[in-house]
């Protein structure tokens, strides 16, 4: 399930610069003796601190420069000791160590303690300072501040204790000899520290975004958050209460290898983590195992969601103790994924969680994550910034970089039944699978291209939902979903949410009870109100979810525009219209720059009007609801974003047809409607119809020209009366292009005489082909439509009146044609603009056309 890059590995990167450096100490071409090597930390900048045993009976410290990739011994110990944690500061001066006493060797730490605490100077080697001696193990961590100021004038150092505090030393500094740099006031050092938190039962540092989480227990369990910045100062920040077990956290308990963040515990059957993502993001997972069945729960609190998901997962293999029942959570993009060895996987979305449908649960193998050891014995490191998430393997010494493996989504996408369940339970799968990609994964042209095959070969409308449908709005929705989290709100992610019957596949998971709790309580203070970042943004989220709860319809639904879109089409051309097509040329100009040198469906080739006020249409409804709920974007953002959000609609639709083209090798001969249909031209048309089909319940506009290649690969498909009946039924829309093409590339026989009468006779009243149609019939319509509109001017201007002249080229043969010709001639004489409308028509021309039908009436000539 899990793609992992391979980012560091302590035997190849560390190990074996280790024992070069050891040989050179012992002379000896290599070294072949046990090393005793441990992780230690991972600072800010990506660096690995880690000890070792070495040959001559010392203990030293080195670090890892991920970036050159190369190692730097810091420090050595004249002796072998435990160092259970360590951290650098950012000017690599200063070495923290916490020490464990050795029980099972001669040496022992002076003064006997359990733990003792050291500040080194370790540039130049100078002083060592003892901070603290206590008997309960003590995690240290300096300060890494974002800014790019190098001081040397002071670090700040955190220590951490099992005792249940967290203390911060104020550490000054000073040049000495003019480079070396020093401690200042060695002796005065303890009176620096200052108390950040206490009486906690649990404990987080995120190096990342230099925040601190506890745990406090009075009457209830409250997590707090301190913040600190890059000017040293620290501040509470957050406050959240939590419903957990009355003995979750009875002691603190660091383990041996210390890392950036840690809580703790070996006995302790509640594990708890804290995410965060710079978008304003804020989750807190916590499991505990149940205590009279074979079950695990766990409960995710989406703080920017004012909401908590609390899931009960039967595990139905006996019996399972607390160290076995220790899920990993590890995130990745905004989904949260909790992960038991050999058990199941969850992949929890924390902006979409209404709807279990779209989370993927799998169990059994399906839930194998590919990882080389058990889940318990992982440590995730994550920066917020990033979408990937770093995992250490404790027992490995690896780090990788995991990501959701596109490969793994596709094959649950294109399982028919996953772990052998119905096939409407697979449903829940395949969607939660198809989001999961799209929003992952869908950068990425490969991706997208094998998702649309998916979509051809399962043509097929399922029962729960549509799949070219979710295919869109998903797509649409990774547009956004990196600007604002508000917009998950605004914006439509799914078909499901518009449901007004839900399917029983699509909110249950078998073995899997989810409860919902709203409102968290949760208590922004101090200057997180007014703080920029992500302390800003994750109070904004909080509120305008409540703001979206209150108002009745926050998300934009495409349906809303059906009834607009009828009522635009029975008005008159006006500003307004004008307008809308303004916006459907920047939404084309994107589309067309984009794709300048991609041709091979025969779209965006012609002026499709309908299309165009619909693409208009679209955008100033989207532009506006956005403007009314999100207004802290900006109208520029908006437009941008609503410009391009419809651009990409059509690009999706652009790349499903150009997929077609390709599978089944279709060119420019599509619209000859005088060749017969392949099998490749019969899939093409239907899968067109299934893409109508989807934009059509959505409401949503298709790339101009599409009605056009639609109509003309139903003719060619369908039988002549079959065809119109599809007309009939508006699945087929008859546009200027397709008609114009119709009348000339088609012959008179009878049978094409009769499909061109059936197409001229079912378009409006206001659309006239019959010029471009070389027809007695035709012609015969032209002179009524001529003669009716000519005599009706007559009829209005009574002033006209005839000039008597002779006109010798009118007959005597037939008195009432002749009287005809002479009243159109006089008529035509005196207008100003006779022909504005019909072109080419005159007098003659009528008078020809009335001898030609008089003559087809008397048997006396054929058509």
């Amino acid at each position: 399930m899990l793609k992992l890059q391979p980012k560091f590995d302590l035997r190849k990167d560390v190990e074996a610069d280790i024992r070069r450096k050891e040989a050179e100490v012992c002379r000896v071409k290599d070294y072949s003796g046990a090393l005793d090597i441990s992780i230690l930390n991972t600072e800010r900048d990506g660096g690995i601190l880690y000890s070792w045993e070495g040959s001559t009976g010392t203990t030293r410290v080195g670090k890892y420069d991920a970036n050159a990739k190369t190692n730097k011994l810091l420090y050595s110990f004249d002796k072998q000791v435990c160092v259970s944690s360590c951290s650098l500061n950012k000017e690599e001066t200063l070495l923290a160590v916490s020490l464990a006493q050795n029980t099972h060797g001669e040496e022992h730490l002076k003064p006997m303690s359990k733990c003792l605490t050291l500040l080194i100077e370790i540039r130049p080697i100078n002083n060592t300072k003892v901070l603290k001696a206590v008997d309960c193990r003590v995690k240290v961590q300096f300060l890494h501040p974002e800014s790019e100021r190098r001081s040397v004038h002071e670090s700040h150092l955190l220590l951490l204790t099992e005792d249940g505090y967290v203390d911060q030393y104020h550490v000054l500094l000073t040049r000495h000899e003019g480079y070396k740099v020093v401690l200042a006031n060695p002796e005065r050092l303890s009176k620096t520290a200052e108390r950040v938190a206490e009486d906690f039962c649990w404990v987080q540092w995120d190096v990342h975004t230099q925040r601190l989480y506890y745990l406090t227990r009075a009457d209830k369990f409250l997590l707090r958050c301190v913040q600190f910045y890059d000017n040293h100062n620290c501040e509470s920040v957050l406050a959240l209460p939590l419903h957990l077990p009355v003995n979750a956290f009875s002691t603190v308990e660091f383990v041996n290898l210390g890392f950036d963040r840690h809580y703790a515990e070996r006995r302790q059957p509640v594990k708890m983590e804290v995410f965060t993502n710079q978008l304003g993001s804020m989750c807190v997972c916590y499991s505990r195992p149940a205590c009279d069945k074979p079950e695990l729960i766990y409960t995710v609190v989406l703080v920017h969601k004012d909401c908590s998901k609390t899931f009960r997962v039967t595990l139905g293999q006996p019996p399972w103790d607390a160290v076995q029942l220790q899920p990993i959570f590890i995130p990745i993009g905004y989904y949260v994924i909790v992960y038991l060895h050999a058990c199941f996987l969850h992949c929890i979305n924390t902006r979409q969680q209404e709807m279990l449908c779209h989370s993927l649960f799998l169990s059994g193998d399906d839930a194998d994550l590919g990882l080389a050891s058990k889940s318990g014995t992982f440590t995730v490191l994550r920066a917020e910034e990033e979408s990937s998430t770093a995992l250490l393997d404790l027992v490995g010494g690896t780090i990788h970089d995991a990501q959701l493996s596109a490969a793994r989504l596709l094959q649950i996408l294109r399982s028919r039944s996953p772990s052998g369940r119905p096939h409407n339970m697979a449903d829940a799968q395949h969607l939660a699978a198809l989001h999961c990609l799209l929003l992952h994964s869908g950068n990425d042209p490969n991706v997208e291209a094998q998702i649309i095959e998916w979509l051809c070969d399962n043509i097929k409308v399922r029962d729960s939902f549509d799949q070219i449908q979710e295919f869109i709005l998903a797509s649409l929705y990774r547009l956004s979903y990196q600007r604002s989290l508000s917009l998950d709100k605004l914006l439509p992610c799914s078909t499901v949410f518009d449901m007004k019957d839900v399917p029983a596949c699509l909110t249950e998971i078998p073995g899997v009870l989810c409860t919902t709790q709203l409102h968290t309580e949760c208590v922004f203070k101090g200057k997180a109100r007014c703080l920029p970042g992500f302390w800003s943004e994750l109070q904004w989220n909080a509120e305008r979810t409540t703001y979206f709860e209150v108002d009745p319809e926050p998300r934009y639904r495409t349906s809303h525009v059906q009834a607009y879109w009828s009522k635009l089409m029975t008005e008159k051309p006006s500003g307004h219209m004008t307008h809308m097509l303004e916006n459907a040329k920047k939404v084309l100009a994107l589309v067309d720059a984009r794709h300048f040198d991609r041709k091979l469906v025969p779209l965006f080739q012609e002026e499709d009007h309908h299309q165009r006020l619909l693409i208009g249409l679209t955008a100033e409804m989207l532009r506006e609801h956005l403007n009314r709920h999100l207004p802290r974007l900006g109208k520029k953002k908006i437009d941008s974003l609503v410009i391009d959000y419809i651009a990409k609609l059509l690009e999706l639709i652009r790349h499903m047809l150009e997929s077609v083209w390709l599978k089944h090798k279709l060119g420019p001969h599509v619209l000859c409607f005088t060749q017969p249909a392949g099998p490749g031209e019969w899939a093409a048309f239907h899968f067109m119809l299934r893409i109508l089909e989807a934009t059509g319940g959505l409401c949503m506009p298709l790339p101009p020209g599409y009605h056009t290649l639609l109509a003309a690969l139903a003719l060619r498909c369908l039988p002549h009366r079959t065809f119109l009946q599809y007309v009939d039924h508006r699945f087929l829309r008859l546009t200027d292009t397709f008609v114009s093409r119709l009348l000339t590339d088609l012959d008179n026989s009878a049978a094409n005489e009769r499909l061109k009468f059936g197409v001229l006779k079912r378009l409006p009243e206001a659309y006239r082909f019959y010029q471009m149609w070389d027809h007695p019939v035709s012609s015969a319509s032209i002179s009524r439509d001529y003669v009716r509109n000519l005599l009706g001017r007559r009829n209005k201007n009574k002033g006209f009146a005839f000039t008597g002249r002779d006109k010798a080229d009118f007959g005597t043969e037939f008195l009432p044609l002749t009287y005809l010709a002479k009243v159109l001639s006089d008529i035509e004489e005196q207008a100003l603009n006779p022909f504005g409308e019909r072109g080419n028509v005159d007098a003659a021309f009528v008078e020809e056309t009335a001898l030609k039908q008089t003559l087809i009436l008397l048997g006396f000539e054929t058509k």
